[in-house]
């Protein structure tokens, strides 16, 4: 689904009962910016930009920042329907230090799944 598509949404919609399994859940992005795709696209961006500086930083921080980093990127996943993104952070904000390693790397490779269609939806719009 494209985002030139979400205007016919109705941000009323009854929200789904279990996080959509795309990268961007389209329906919850569209709830979230009432169909405004110029804000969509805004947040989306943000969202890109944000993920790459904030994965960048938790790779050189110590493990209570990566927490709070973690907690920050969870929360703006959250806000565009990022669920495993969610999911990935939530997870690595509660790893003990030994696993911070491979819980940021999932955090990453799901970052980096998300911002991939992020950059088609805005390529076609």
């Amino acid at each position: 689904m494209q985002i030139a598509t979400l205007a016919s949404i109705k941000p009323t919609d009854a929200p789904s009962i279990a996080p959509d399994e795309r990268p961007i859940d389209l329906v919850h992005l569209a709830r979230m910016t009432l169909g405004e795709r110029s804000l969509e696209r805004e947040v989306l961006q943000l969202f890109d930009r944000q993920a790459t500086l904030l994965i960048a930083r938790m790779r050189g921080a110590a493990p209570a920042n990566v927490a709070a980093l973690a907690h920050t990127l969870k929360g703006s996943a959250r806000g565009i329907g990022a669920w495993r993104v969610a999911r990935a952070a939530e997870a690595l904000e509660a790893a003990s230090a030994a696993d911070t390693g491979a819980a940021l790397d999932a955090l990453a490779a799901a970052a980096d799944e998300a911002r991939g269609i992020i950059a088609e939806l805005l390529r076609a719009n």
